[in-house]
């Protein structure tokens, strides 16, 4: 027996799809979020950054600290997406959203309202870690010294490209090992983590860089990169037309990253790059290319080889 929830009857349309994938969504995004911030918050219990940062380069180089906040990011992403796959697509990431849309994988309707869902859970993952744990907050997104605004973009573009592209082709492109897309997305984002978090924080998630800024207060002048949601703090008087032009760009860093997976995953569809590699079929009869029928003879390109080999001197 289906228990239905009573003055529901609005749910028999498109809306109920539209409300359950934003639940979802919310939902998943902040359990992601949670325990990426809470592992993020174990590994830097001992720094002395008194500007709740998690970049490795302010709160002291450590490999065993890096490692943790890449597994702890990694690990939680893989788990909640296997989750929340079947409700919401478990994209818990407006960089993702953006790219699904662009490659019409969903509506744009239910692009800005998982968007919503996303924003909404970061905020709240980032509120009920920083009042659960004791320790300090240092879970936000911030350059390095060292690292310059332009390679920040590049570094975060780069990285967001790798996490983007392994989602197409492990869960987008429908093939029989689709069910473990999961843990290729997962360790898509652990390595771009063990490279991004000591010189960027590992962000490639514009909502996992807006929450922290929303609940510490705090909004750096270079979070531009990440979110143009982050940068609401004005500067100076004398700087603030020189930093207009940087807060027009909304998360540039991911959204880069973003467009640059869509350009080529786009170029490798137009090129039927299914065709270039047979030998890497999934078993899929109806996608294998050695199966495609020859229109020439009506017969299957593996047949006629198996007919080659059988009328062959050698075959006899």
């Amino acid at each position: 027996m289906v228990v239905r929830l009573p003055l529901t009857t609005w749910m028999n349309s498109s809306a109920k799809g539209h409300f359950v994938a934003a639940l979802g969504e919310f939902v998943g995004t902040t359990m992601f979020l949670f325990f990426a911030f809470a592992g993020t918050q174990v590994a830097n219990a001992g720094s002395r950054n008194s500007a709740n940062t998690t970049t490795g380069a302010a709160t002291g180089f450590s490999p065993i600290v890096l490692l943790y906040i890449a597994l702890a990011f990694g690990f939680s992403l893989m788990v909640n997406v296997w989750v929340f796959f079947r409700i919401s697509g478990g994209l818990f990431n407006p960089a993702v959203t953006l790219a699904m849309a662009m490659v019409h994988g969903i509506t744009l309707v239910r692009a800005f309202l998982l968007l919503i869902a996303q924003l909404a859970g970061s905020i709240l993952a980032s509120f009920l870690v920083s009042v659960l744990f004791p320790t300090p907050f240092n879970v936000r997104t911030t350059l390095s010294a060292e690292t310059s605004i332009v390679r920040g973009v590049f570094i975060e573009a780069i990285l967001t490209a790798e996490l983007v592209f392994t989602i197409f082709m492990l869960a987008k492109e429908k093939h029989r090992a689709t069910f473990i897309a999961p843990v290729g997305i997962g360790l898509a984002l652990f390595v771009a983590e063990l490279v991004g978090v000591f010189y960027t924080g590992g962000s490639l998630n514009p909502a996992r860089s807006f929450g922290p800024c929303v609940v510490t207060g705090t909004f750096d002048q270079e979070h531009w990169i990440y979110c143009k949601l982050c940068s609401s703090s004005l500067p100076e008087e004398e700087a603030v037309v020189a930093d207009l032009t940087k807060r027009g760009m909304s998360g540039l860093g991911p959204a880069a990253g973003a467009i640059i997976a869509v350009t080529f995953y786009k170029f490798i569809k137009i090129l039927e790059y299914e065709v270039s590699n047979p030998c890497a079929s999934d078993g899929d009869d109806e996608k294998e290319p050695r199966k495609i029928p020859d229109p020439e003879v009506g017969k299957t390109v593996e047949q006629r080889s198996e007919r080659k080999e059988s009328s062959s001197p050698e075959g006899k």
